[in-house]
């Protein structure tokens, strides 16, 4: 057989889940909530996107503060970021020590109702989410609070028949939907568009998200 299926234009996603994750977050949750029931003082002043009832957005520099409980998430997550991008660019042990990390990290309590509408992150190059909490899924509402992405090719479907419409992943046409369990790390590039769906628990979806772009030190 001289046939071959590539493909050419790939998304790169990346997963990893922490190890010590239940330890982790029963330090984190009470943490978030607190902060957020400070209100003003820990809310984003200036939200990119308009603030849908249900969901609190802070302010950008999460990963700024001295908490252990932070900064261990924090090297989990930069750990994570750094491996995939030392191996989607072949980066060598050299360059990942010049390798420069700037970012916004924030965190989002979503409580009944709560959504974030279909948006991507313009200047920065990776971003991610972190689970905290996934907080409840009703029974009958099984894409409660998913993060969906959206496929970046806008033509795949304009056109489909027998001969394209059950194409397996990665051609598939479509969304990719992340049902998160705690604990859960998700990295995709910046220009992926994505939402969360509306969450109908009725207690409280916890995350924790960041955009980054980079730059190489002597450069």
């Amino acid at each position: 057989m001289t046939l071959q299926i590539s493909p050419m234009f790939a998304v790169p996603m990346a997963q990893d889940t922490h190890p010590e994750a239940d330890a982790l977050n029963a330090r984190i949750k009470p943490l978030l909530l607190a902060r957020e029931a400070e209100g003003a003082r820990y809310a984003n002043p200036n939200p990119s996107l308009k603030q849908q009832a249900g969901v609190f957005e802070s302010d950008f520099n999460l990963f700024a503060w001295p908490d252990e409980c932070i900064q261990q998430l924090r090297h989990f997550c930069w750990t994570a970021l750094g491996r995939t991008i030392q191996d989607l660019n072949g980066y060598g042990a050299e360059e990942m020590q010049r390798l420069q990390i700037f970012s916004h990290t924030w965190f989002h309590v979503t409580r009944h109702g709560g959504f974030t509408i279909m948006h991507t992150h313009p200047m920065a190059s990776w971003s991610g989410v972190y689970c905290v909490d996934p907080g409840e899924t009703p029974a009958d509402r099984e894409e409660s609070g998913v993060l969906r992405f959206h496929s970046p090719h806008h033509y795949s479907n304009y056109f489909t028949d027998a001969g394209n419409m059950r194409q397996r992943p990665p051609y598939h046409h479509g969304t990719w939907s992340i049902r998160f369990k705690a604990g859960q790390l998700v990295l995709f590039p910046s220009w992926l568009q994505h939402e969360v769906l509306p969450f109908y628990g009725n207690d409280e979806r916890i995350t924790i998200a960041f955009n980054c772009w980079f730059g190489m030190k002597d450069a």
